[in-house]
């Protein structure tokens, strides 16, 4: 019976996903075409306020969006279709897209003198700045045999002592600025802060509550932003593999 149990404990006998796979499994987001009139149902029906219209202009802050794709299943001109999202963008900025937008080119890499300091490998610790914990799920993924991030040198530490980025998820409470700022602190230079999720990036659902600024870039300075809700565990190693130039 034991040795019936501990079987299914090798890993090495389980097939990890294909990173052909892993590279083209893209999150889909709302994108609305030409034909938009600009009747703004969706924006009355977006959560989070990320759909806004300017002018008869549609606008998307991806920052914010939640990916529900509630906006498509309200728009009464089927105006509003799923197109392939960004995995990450280096700017907070980058992440905003009016309609008829390729989202996909902003996925740029970091300068090589960055991408060279840290080599092939990126050593994370993961900064739970007051989440709901749906990202740490995620994280925590990204570790087993499915996934194994480790095969692409991708590896969580548990003291930001060792760390070479911190991920940060949450919309930063106040109750967790301080243990956030002396983490941020305790983290050698250089370093890359990462922020993951759409409540990191701008607040998310919880912008309105007992939080700092809109998402983390108000508490420390942002390398990178990984939109999502939350964000997949081949999602956050696609965007580490591309923006840090790492081989696979």
């Amino acid at each position: 019976m034991l040795k019936r149990s501990l079987k299914n404990l090798i890993t090495g006998d389980r097939n990890t996903e294909p990173i052909d796979m892993m590279m083209d499994d893209r999150e889909m987001m709302p994108m609305a075409s030409s034909d938009c009139v600009g009747c703004g149902r969706c924006v009355d029906n977006c959560p989070t306020k990320a759909i806004s219209i300017d002018d008869n202009e549609w606008r998307i802050d991806l920052g914010r969006c939640l990916f529900c794709m509630d906006c498509e299943m309200v728009c009464e001109n089927r105006c509003i279709s799923e197109v392939p999202a960004p995995d990450y963008a280096l700017t907070r900025e980058e992440l905003i897209f009016d309609k008829d937008t390729d989202p996909s080119s902003v996925e740029r890499c970091f300068d090589r003198s960055i991408c060279k300091r840290f080599g092939r490998s990126v050593a994370i610790r993961e900064l739970d700045s007051g989440s709901c914990n749906a990202c740490e799920i995620e994280l925590n993924n990204m570790s087993n045999q499915f996934y194994d991030a480790g095969r692409f040198g991708i590896k969580v530490v548990a003291s930001p002592r060792h760390a070479d980025a911190l991920l940060v998820t949450g919309p930063m409470c106040v109750n967790m600025s301080e243990a956030c700022k002396r983490t941020f602190d305790a983290t050698p230079e250089p370093k890359l802060v990462i922020a993951s999720g759409s409540c990191a990036i701008s607040g998310g659902m919880f912008v309105k509550g007992d939080v700092i600024g809109e998402g983390v870039k108000d508490s420390m300075d942002v390398a990178m932003y990984i939109p999502g809700c939350p964000p997949e565990p081949d999602r956050v190693i696609r965007s580490l593999i591309k923006a840090l130039r790492m081989r696979h």
